[in-house]
């Protein structure tokens, strides 16, 4: 849960921020917010269920211990594993390219597992607060435990997570030619990243034709002193089987399908947090707060208006495109928001899964409603400006349809 230092941002007073990213942080105590009340967020619910008596978590002996079990209960498939080595956790002095951290996430959860560790690492989404941080000891116990740690928001509270209690994925580049840069950068990366730039640090398990990343060089193993670039033997890896033990995980692969979903996902959610958090904060305060560059940042991440198209397709190693696909929901004709395109893009239609989630239900009643009218002006073809003008007509109204059918709650007029 440690972000290495070299993120370079803007710190600015939040009152004073002209953009989401210049703002260094949200009050957490705000009467509106009040982060620290007891939570409403999937771990928070397993956590009851534990301390009642309803749920037992299983203890495997081969190394993975709680794992597994706890995976089974938070709904997270294997196959969204994800794999990182650099030193970015609390638990850094354990993780190296032969013990990379394994992350595991649904739409609400993510999980870290780092060999040999202390605890597992996790965070969860609150419709209200936003990311809620938490662990849990990875000694067998007669009654394990999730405890929250709001100390982890020294990095998961910031610039690069726009002011709220958020997550993220960066990407450590390495070092230059030029003197003045001596040690390299890591930089967030998102759906609006090239590819080119992103991955450092972390295994890359798929295919992507010429395109490059740099995912898989392990000379890249620490931000702070990360080594040369490397292309040799780290692009298009099928099998981590060379680099390291694999068997030591729940599954082989560190998906590139799955990297890119998780992107997309930090993002969304931060962003649908930050909303939510200054929308209750001006009405708490009775301000006329203007929200519309927010607003449209959102809509506009929502619908990949600026989302970096692929060269060439790309495809993963596991069966994670599947189960993800898998989960919809669909319409009558079998369409689905969580659909794949692998090819030029992302996914297939241009609105963000993530409208499913319980983060944008929970959004106060004034930004959900703004952010509907514009989603749906932006769909329905009624705003045509540049900035979308790359949305195919056809896509966009299949991505108008599937809402219709499958989306509870929305507004009649779509």
């Amino acid at each position: 849960m440690r972000l290495a230092g070299l993120i370079l941002f803007l710190i600015t007073a939040w009152a004073l921020a002209e953009r989401l990213e210049d703002t260094f942080y949200v009050p957490l105590d705000h009467p509106a917010i009040q982060y620290a009340r007891a939570p409403d967020d999937p771990v928070a619910r397993l956590e009851k269920r534990l301390e009642s008596g309803e749920v037992k978590l299983e203890f495997a002996p081969n190394g993975v211990g709680y794992l597994p079990s706890l995976l089974k209960q938070l709904g997270i498939s294997t196959d969204s594993q994800i794999l990182v080595f650099s030193k970015t956790s609390i638990q850094t002095q354990r993780i190296s390219p032969r013990t990379p951290r394994a992350i595991y996430f649904n739409d609400d959860v993510s999980v870290g597992f780092v060999q040999g560790g202390d605890v597992l690492e996790l965070t969860s989404l609150d419709p209200r607060q936003g990311v809620i941080l938490y662990t849990m000891d990875t000694e067998k116990s007669a009654h394990p435990e999730l405890t929250r740690r709001d100390d982890c928001l020294r990095c998961h509270q910031g610039a690069p997570t726009l002011g709220v209690p958020g997550i993220l994925v960066s990407s450590v580049h390495p070092r230059t030619s030029d003197t003045r840069d001596p040690h390299g950068n890591a930089y967030l990366t998102d759906h609006r990243s090239p590819l080119n730039e992103r991955w450092g640090g972390w295994y890359v398990t798929g295919t992507h034709g010429a395109q490059s990343h740099l995912g898989n060089n392990t000379g890249l193993v620490d931000p702070v002193q990360p080594g040369g670039p490397r292309r040799e033997g780290t692009q298009n890896i099928t099998s981590l089987d060379e680099f390291f033990d694999t068997s030591r995980y729940l599954a082989p692969a560190s998906d590139l399908v799955a990297l890119m979903t998780l992107e997309h996902q930090t993002r969304m959610t931060n962003l649908l947090t930050r909303i939510g958090w200054d929308t209750r904060i001006a009405e708490a305060d009775h301000k006329t707060e203007n929200l519309n560059s927010e607003i449209e940042e959102l809509v506009g991440y929502m619908v990949f208006a600026d989302e970096e198209p692929l060269r060439e397709p790309v495809a993963g190693v596991s069966t994670f495109a599947k189960t993800f696909a898998g989960r919809g929901p669909r319409d009558r004709r079998g369409r689905s928001l969580r659909d794949f395109d692998l090819k030029k893009r992302l996914f297939r239609y241009p609105l963000s899964y993530m409208i499913y989630s319980p983060a944008f239900d929970g959004l106060p009643a004034a930004a959900r409603n703004r952010i509907y009218q514009r989603l749906y002006d932006v769909l329905a073809g009624k705003d045509r400006g540049e900035k979308f003008a790359a949305l195919p007509a056809e896509d966009r109204q299949a991505a108008l349809e599937i809402v219709r059918e499958t989306k509870p709650g929305r507004p009649e007029y779509w």
